[in-house]
């Protein structure tokens, strides 16, 4: 486990401070930019922790721009699909690329893609950090985590787990706990996270490490059991529920995370002003209610930055991959 993603969620609580106030707009070569409406393409099906704050800034998003911004769900194949429709539109700023983690991964796990992970896109901002808590099927006797390893180790078949597609944050997260558990577990990917909820909730899976949009709600139902949480310290929404950390597993912590594109090739003065329009959306009081009350935390942070940190989390993902913690399979 890398120092920085020990560290990301030790800041988390001052992340939203990074979404500053947006600067003056840019002078714009083209000065009836937008003159159409906008197409934020989200790499994964509608209702996941993906879809939810799209869907979110979208409506500040149109009404700071004058034009409508439709979020159009393109799921499918951890992600890849999504994104080669966004990589193969026009560089002009009317389409934009709303993924997760995988975005990392794919290019190491995926092969015959119609295009570059690396220089395919225009990277534009983190939008928020996704924290994830292992949940487990009713049926499961299970109610601490050391309970959860002790009834694994006496199944005489892996259990089936279940994640939003391969490479996404839930797979890489139940792989690395495997690993440190010294469990197997049988891989289901799903098209997305709603997908992979429901299929646990059938019993056709028995565990995942899941985002808080879909779990809270499933959770305070009584549907699903939480057994954890994979963050550095325990969860306002699950003030209960022990971390992974503090049930022995000491420095576990794993969250997913959201960020926005453009194709690369958008001019700069274009991917400023979408930035700064972000940012004053991630600001609206009723999208931050709502972040917080699904357990999502904005970052709002720049270009670079954020470009930065994608190409981290790249070699990250490659090393896991070629540790065997991570496959296609």
């Amino acid at each position: 486990m890398s120092a920085s993603r020990r560290a990301l969620f030790a800041l988390l609580p001052a992340a939203a401070s990074l979404v500053q106030p947006a600067l003056a707009q840019p002078t714009l070569a083209q000065p009836n930019w937008p003159a159409h409406p906008l197409r934020l393409v989200v790499a994964w099906p509608p209702g996941g922790g993906v879809d939810t704050p799209s869907r979110l800034i979208a409506g500040p998003m149109s009404q700071a721009l004058g034009q409508p911004v439709v979020v159009e769900n393109r799921g499918g194949a951890s992600g890849s699909i999504g994104c080669a429709a966004v990589a193969q539109a026009a560089p002009d700023g009317l389409t934009l690329l709303a993924d997760a983690s995988p975005h990392a991964a794919n290019a190491t796990l995926l092969k015959g893609l119609s295009f570059d992970y690396a220089t395919a896109f225009a990277p534009l901002t983190q939008l928020v950090v996704n924290p994830l808590v292992l949940v487990v099927h009713p049926s499961v006797p299970a109610r601490t985590l050391a309970e959860f390893v002790g009834w694994m180790r006496a199944q005489a078949t892996p259990p089936a787990y279940a994640s939003s597609g391969i490479a996404a944050a839930p797979h890489q997260a139940a792989a690395l706990w495997l690993a440190r558990a010294g469990l197997r577990g049988t891989h289901v990917p799903y098209r997305g996270s709603a997908p992979a909820m429901a299929g646990l909730l059938s019993g056709e899976t028995l565990f995942t490490f899941s985002t808080l949009p879909q779990a809270v709600p499933l959770v305070q139902d009584g549907r699903l059991r939480a057994l954890a949480v994979a963050t550095a310290e325990r969860l306002p929404n699950l003030p209960e529920v022990p971390t992974v950390a503090e049930q022995g597993f000491p420095g576990f912590v794993w969250n997913d995370w959201i960020g926005l594109w453009a194709p690369a090739g958008t001019p700069g003065a274009i991917l400023a002003r979408l930035h700064a329009v972000v940012l004053a959306a991630l600001r609206e009081p009723a999208v931050a209610q709502r972040l917080a009350q699904v357990g999502q935390v904005p970052l709002g942070s720049s270009p670079a930055e954020f470009g930065a940190f994608v190409a981290r989390q790249r070699l990250e993902m490659a090393e896991l991959v070629r540790a065997g913690l991570l496959s296609a399979d």
